[in-house]
């Protein structure tokens, strides 16, 4: 699943080819819109909150997406279009009179709604690093208010921190010495948020999910994903747990036995 700082680089990309112009095509090729045009309908803002897109219109409108695990957005130049083949796959097509026109595609949410009315849809969110109101004070609140639940669970809850994806939750928790099941009580919680926020707003807008800063193949993540290979500070071969079914907290989780040892219980 994009994590936040996927959906706040595609929120630019979006912006640059669309605000501030009107659409010659606004169509919502889903069943609870499936009247609804934003036809001549003028593009105000892109903004995120989390792994939330928010685009609004002139007008008092907003278009609420999100890719969870099987949705993008493409944006083809002026005169050109998205193959036919691929059309049938497009949630919401936006094309700008005399510009670019950018698909949202297999999009698995698609809200149309009054703009005051935002907060129906991310009202529930915690603070998001990638936003102007951000708050560490209040994201550490929010975490420490389960001190026995596990560490990675705590940052995976989007009404913590909002942006945090599994990448995200795995690599902090190398970076700090931590054991995903370390309960949060034990953990030095205002030091994991400062990190993560650092790291997130980096990721965001230089070197994409880049957590070791090697480029190379195989080397930018510190144990997402590299089951089965060496650590790349110690050498131990790095762990995985697959992820439990019915269990959000407990999604697939990886990390080194020597760096982060679990908590020895007395």
């Amino acid at each position: 699943m994009p994590e936040g700082d996927s959906v706040f680089r595609l929120a630019a990309r979006l912006r640059k080819s669309l605000d501030g112009r009107t659409l010659k095509r606004g169509e919502l090729r889903v069943p609870a819109h499936a009247t609804d045009t934003l036809d001549g309908a003028q593009v105000k803002e892109h903004v995120t909150h989390g792994k939330h897109l928010l685009t609004r219109f002139e007008g008092g409108l907003t278009l609420h997406t999100h890719l969870r695990m099987q949705g993008s957005w493409t944006v083809t130049a002026p005169g050109r279009k998205l193959p036919r083949t691929l059309l049938p796959d497009a949630r919401v097509i936006l094309e700008v009179d005399g510009g670019p026109t950018a698909y949202g595609m297999h999009l698995p949410v698609v809200h149309l709604l009054p703009t005051g009315a935002e907060g129906d849809v991310v009202g529930h969110l915690g603070p998001d690093p990638l936003r102007n109101d951000w708050s560490a004070q209040e994201a550490v609140r929010r975490v420490r208010q389960d001190p026995e639940r596990r560490v990675a669970a705590a940052l995976l809850d989007q009404r913590n921190i909002a942006g945090f994806g599994n990448l995200w939750a795995n690599e902090l928790c190398f970076l700090r010495g931590v054991h995903p099941d370390t309960p949060v009580g034990d953990a030095d919680v205002p030091a994991m948020v400062d990190l993560g926020a650092r790291c997130l707003r980096f990721s965001a807008t230089q070197a994409h999910q880049v957590t070791t800063g090697s480029l190379r193949r195989g080397e930018k993540h510190w144990v997402a994903g590299r089951a089965g290979r060496p650590c790349l500070r110690c050498g131990t071969t790095i762990l995985v747990r697959a992820e439990v079914a019915g269990d959000p907290g407990r999604r697939r989780t990886w990390w080194c036995p020597r760096c982060q040892p679990p908590r020895s219980v007395s």
